[in-house]
């Protein structure tokens, strides 16, 4: 598995770039990106959109956006657009690490260990993308290596989203109170995911065809 390894730290290291060049730009507080945002106007929710998905490149706040989405919009939609937001920005990395990087990581990785690295994401993918919905960094990767790794649509969906609504929701209504300390949000986000997961997902594994691809 240390092949496997070392194309997660490349991954990591790739999507750090641009935190460690431009990352003090971007050091946005859910105030600041209000301000901002309000200047947007009715498209507001449109552009905070389109900063979520670009988080996948970026070095974007998406916590302070969505906190600042709960202060325009309330914590019902300003999370619904938050969630939809940071969905889009994952389910972007894993379908184009899917299309484009098959025959890298196969190549990579060789038959073998592509099989053993397959069935190990198989077996786990699901909790690593359910739980790292709310850790700097990690959402990026992981969705990549899930890409890489074909796990099954179905599979990544679930446990993305798992792990993305809770997040959403919770910082938009903190972002909503005018809450100062974000404890409550990374509490919240951190215990939500796994829980719903070891729900869903046990069901939606136990529905599937076993090679569903």
């Amino acid at each position: 598995m240390f092949r496997l390894l070392w194309i997660f730290l490349g991954l990591a290291l790739i999507f750090m770039l641009p935190f460690l060049l431009w990352g003090a730009d971007w050091n946005w507080t859910p105030e600041e990106t209000v301000t901002w945002l309000e200047t947007q106007g009715p498209w507001a929710w449109a552009v905070a959109l389109g900063l979520l998905m670009g988080d996948l490149f970026l070095p974007i706040p998406s916590s302070a956006i969505m906190a600042g989405l709960g202060l325009i919009y309330g914590p019902l939609w300003g999370g619904l657009v938050g969630a939809i937001g940071s969905c889009m920005a994952g389910t972007m990395g894993y379908g184009i690490c899917r299309i484009f990087g098959q025959k890298a990581v196969t190549r990579l990785l060789g038959k073998s260990e592509e099989i053993r690295s397959k069935a190990m994401c198989q077996r786990y993918g699901g909790w690593l993308v359910a739980l790292s919905r709310w850790l700097p960094l990690m959402p990026e990767v992981i969705a990549c290596m899930a890409g890489f790794l074909r796990m099954p649509w179905t599979t990544f969906i679930t446990a993305l989203a798992c792990g993305t609504i809770p997040m959403a929701f919770t910082f938009a209504l903190v972002g909503h109170l005018g809450a100062e300390h974000p404890s409550l949000s990374i509490l919240l986000s951190a215990a939500i995911p796994p829980f719903l997961w070891w729900i869903i997902g046990r069901h939606l594994a136990h529905g599937a065809p076993s090679g569903q691809d």
